[in-house]
């Protein structure tokens, strides 16, 4: 499994010290930005070399406790499902292996000039494919 290092910052919280609930969001981006570099496919890498975004298409949340200002999270991402035009992640969020936050995140595969849905190529979707947790 995956997982990347963020630190909480004032720009994160609201004026109690606590992260606001969209700031979830944007750690869960760089997470799945930065687990599709791990595996050699940068967002740009992906436009360029196969004509392909990822776009989120459904979201599903459930937020367990609050995070705060100077907190230690990591964000992991787990790849459960790689179809032909789509990809479903498991995220967290956690603090100390205590969860903060889950997540299931459905991506669209879209044609990077038409923005309409597009199949992931053969080649990328066979590397994606053998990296879908059990």
């Amino acid at each position: 499994m995956y997982s990347l290092p963020v630190r909480i910052y004032w720009e994160d919280t609201d004026a109690g010290g606590v992260v606001y609930h969209a700031q979830y969001l944007a750690f869960m981006e760089r997470a799945r930005s930065e687990w599709m570099r791990h595996h050699g496919h940068g967002q740009e890498r992906l436009r360029l070399e196969h004509g392909l975004v990822f776009a989120v298409r459904a979201m599903t949340l459930d937020f367990l406790r609050p995070a705060r200002l100077d907190d230690a999270l990591d964000v992991t991402v787990e790849l459960t499902d790689c179809r032909r035009a789509s990809l479903v992640f498991r995220q967290a969020v956690l603090r100390g292996g205590e969860r903060l936050c889950e997540a299931v995140v459905r991506i669209a595969s879209l044609d990077a000039a038409t923005f309409r849905p597009a199949a992931i190529p053969g080649d990328l979707h066979r590397q994606l494919a053998s990296l879908q947790a059990p």
